[in-house]
C-alpha cells in the first residue's frame, strides 16, 4: 500500500461517492482529505448543502481512512454516526473535509471529520465510529 491512496479511491470510488460528485485530494492512514463542489443537487430549499449531504460525504471520508487501517481481509462498517453543523456551505462554494483519527482499534475505529468552507470557517464536525469486521466473523 503506497503512502497515499488518493488517485485508487478516485478510480475506485463508490457509486454513491461519484454521485455526490466527491475527489479525494489526500488519502494516509493517518489523514483522508476531500472536496466537494456544492450544487443544486446538494441544496435544500436556501441554497446551501443539505445535512445528509455533509453527512454522507464525512462518512465516506471516515470509511475511506479506516480502510486503509484494516487488518488483512477485514471490511468496515459504519455503526455510529454525530454530525454537529456550526454552519452552512452555499451553493456554488467548494465543502472541505478531512478526517483523522482518533481511536484505531481492533475492533472498532474512531474517526473525526471537520467539513469547511472555502474562507476556512467550519461548517460540521462528525465523529463517526467504525466496526472492524475480521475475516470469518
Amino acid at each position: 500500500m503506497t503512502n497515499d491512496m488518493k488517485d485508487l479511491f478516485n478510480q475506485m470510488a463508490p457509486p454513491f461517492s461519484k454521485l455526490i460528485g466527491m475527489k479525494v485530494t489526500r488519502a494516509t492512514k493517518e489523514r483522508v482529505t476531500a472536496e466537494i463542489e456544492v450544487t443544486a443537487n446538494h441544496a435544500t430549499a436556501m441554497p446551501v448543502i443539505h445535512g445528509g449531504a455533509v453527512m454522507a460525504f464525512a462518512d465516506s471520508l471516515g470509511a475511506m481512512g479506516t480502510f486503509m487501517n484494516l487488518p488483512e481481509g477485514a471490511t468496515t462498517t459504519t455503526i455510529e454516526s454525530k454530525t454537529n453543523f456550526t454552519g452552512a456551505v452555499p451553493v456554488g462554494e467548494i465543502a472541505y473535509g478531512e478526517a483523522t483519527p482518533i481511536h484505531i482499534g481492533r475492533s472498532t475505529q474512531v474517526w473525526q471529520t471537520r467539513i469547511t468552507r472555502e474562507n476556512g470557517k467550519l461548517a460540521a464536525v462528525v465523529t463517526q465510529t467504525q466496526m472492524v469486521k475480521l475475516p470469518g466473523s
